[in-house]
């Protein structure tokens, strides 16, 4: 087993070596045995429970249910082939199925012909940025997401989802509304909610709920076997539509109580597509494409990596943005709509013993089957069962702890947090998410721009030297030493000038002033030019600049452009400390 294992991680590795657009699929020729039991039984489970929320998450795009599952199929196989993640369970999920449903609907209506061309469309454009970007190994982009923007934007967008399903959960006419106006609609229209549909939808919940968190210890206290455990568990949503279903057909409750029900859902495989060619619709679903494409890629790389860890296996950044890509490439050609890794399915994925892609290819095979001989089951389907599985799906992603950690640890993070939220909430999630992306931009630049800076001193009779609003040091009238906590550019130069002016001003018997570039990792073209500026000033007022451990990137970008020449060797110093010898304040 063992050797059979390192086999496989082997061959993983050596396929890696092939560039980023081979396919990983070197385990279909080199497959451990003992890995099949797990493959089958994770696929198994997240089929059950995708089939169900792959077309919930359709609804809440705007587009009929069958989408959900189209979008289920092509996709899987793809990641499979493709991705780098052994766990993570790809296909359609909430945040990116709202965000589908906001960039669509201003463009045509929902549920129409013209809508699910659109749809289409933006999978085309998803697939496009995501395998680019990994192509050019641009994944380093995604850093502009602030964890405390990401966390507001998808706690605000589960409350806008959550309130988007009330309609189905209350049997309300509810038409497409801004967070804020459904509240108010809802509320005016609450005392005509369809009670057996509420009834229906929150019995689902309540289902969900105890097979969530209450029926694995029950099962335990029992003694049912450890393994058929998760997939009992898991099985909640398949449970739901089945009881929906069977209730709504038996008692003919479309008919005798007005429930909502899905209807009819196509059978067969889906239909091979083209998106249409319309440059200015384009246009106009690029900014959706691009939030989506930076969201969807975000949540599933840090559910990959998480997963990864767990089993000390290596997750690669861009091979999953391309992976990704192709996935979204192949929704769209299979009648679907921009898919992402998805949170609880991965996780469900991993527990059930996923070792490698043939899970998410399996998964998609059995959706495949679904398609092709299941969906007359549907028919009878409530709208309300659909409506309970997204509640429960997003109610864990409101999150309240990652919002008191930030504000113990950082009240700016925090605010960035906070604006995000209600920006989603009164502008709409792509405004709001901007609106995040560009604070936690201006906040990075603001703290950049006044870097942390630290007038030193030495430390008893070592070669240390630490702050002296810190440390109880030595340090001397003829010399100032500041060790300044940031690379130099254009935004902070002119806080360095000052800093350097300011301080020599303060104290008229300074002759020496040590720059110490410890945390000095990039000096750009206007940091020179004021570096340059400030050794001639220094020099008028009749005080010499001296630096001190400069990196030697750093040092040779100066050599490079004459500075050090200009400056004098003899005044740049490995150390500190040397530089404090040099100056003769203290001895070898």
């Amino acid at each position: 087993m063992a050797k059979s294992q390192k086999q496989f991680a082997v061959n993983q590795k050596s396929s890696r070596r092939w560039g980023k657009i081979v396919l990983q699929g070197h385990w279909l020729r080199h497959y451990p045995r003992e890995y099949l039991v797990g493959d089958v039984l994770a696929g198994f489970i997240v089929a059950v429970m995708l089939v169900p929320q792959g077309m919930a998450y359709a609804l809440l795009a705007g587009l009929p249910p069958q989408v959900g599952l189209y979008a289920s199929i092509l996709p899987l196989i793809i990641y499979g082939l493709l991705g780098s993640s052994r766990a993570l369970a790809v296909g359609p999920v909430a945040i990116v199925s709202l965000l589908v449903a906001s960039g669509i609907a201003p463009l045509a209506e929902a549920g129409s012909a013209a809508y699910l061309e659109l749809a289409i469309v933006l999978a085309l454009l998803v697939g496009v940025i995501q395998a680019v970007m990994g192509l050019v190994r641009l994944g380093f982009l995604v850093n502009f997401l602030s964890h405390p923007v990401l966390a507001g934007f998808t706690s605000a967008a589960a409350l806008v989802i959550g309130i988007s399903q009330l309609k189905h959960l209350l049997g309300l006419g509810t038409p497409r509304l801004e967070f804020f106006e459904t509240l108010s609609y809802t509320a005016v229209h609450l005392p005509e909610t369809n009670l057996i549909t509420l009834a229906i939808g929150g019995g689902s919940i309540l289902i969900l709920l105890f097979f969530k968190s209450g029926l694995g210890a029950q099962l335990k206290r029992w003694s049912v076997p450890a393994g058929w455990v998760l997939p009992i568990t898991k099985s909640a949503p398949l449970v739901i539509v089945v009881l929906g279903t069977g209730l709504v057909w038996g008692l003919g409750l479309d008919q005798q109580a007005s429930v909502a029900i899905v209807g009819d859902v196509p059978a067969g495989l889906p239909p091979l597509t083209l998106p249409m060619l319309d440059l200015a619709l384009w246009q106009k679903l690029l900014p959706t494409a691009l939030v989506i494409s930076f969201v969807g890629y975000m949540e599933s790389i840090a559910v990959a990596k998480s997963l990864a860890s767990k089993r000390r296996q290596k997750v690669g950044a861009n091979q999953e943005l391309l992976a990704l890509g192709a996935a979204n490439l192949g929704a769209m050609f299979t009648g679907g709509f921009p898919v992402t890794g998805g949170f609880s399915r991965s996780v469900v994925n991993f527990d059930a013993g996923a070792n490698s892609g043939l899970a998410s290819i399996i998964t998609a095979v059995l959706i495949a089957l679904t398609v092709i001989f299941l969906t007359p089951v549907f028919y009878f389907l409530p709208q309300a069962v659909l409506a309970a599985i997204v509640m429960v799906a997003v109610a864990g992603l409101v999150d309240v702890k990652t919002f008191r950690h930030v504000w113990q640890y950082n009240k700016a993070d925090a605010a960035s947090f906070v604006v995000t939220f209600f920006a989603v909430l009164a502008l709409g999630v792509e405004n709001g998410i901007l609106i995040g992306v560009g604070l936690a931009l201006l906040l990075f630049i603001w703290r950049s721009s006044h870097p942390h800076v630290a007038v030193v001193g030495r430390l008893g009779d070592s070669e240390i030297y630490r702050n002296v609003l810190r440390h109880k040091v030595q340090c001397w009238p003829s010399v100032v030493a500041v060790r300044i906590d940031e690379s130099l550019y254009f935004a902070n130069c002119k806080f360095l000038e000052d800093t350097v002016l300011g301080l020599v001003a303060d104290q008229p018997e300074v002759d020496h002033f040590v720059l110490i570039g410890t945390a000095v990792n990039f000096i750009d073209a206007s940091a020179l030019e004021t570096l340059e500026s400030l050794e001639r000033q220094l020099k008028d007022a009749g005080v010499q600049l001296h630096l001190a451990a400069i990196k030697g990137p750093v040092l040779d970008r100066l050599r490079d452009i004459g500075f050090v020449a200009h400056l004098g060797e003899q005044f740049v110093h490995l150390t500190t400390h040397d530089a404090m010898k040099a100056i003769g304040v203290v001895g070898d």
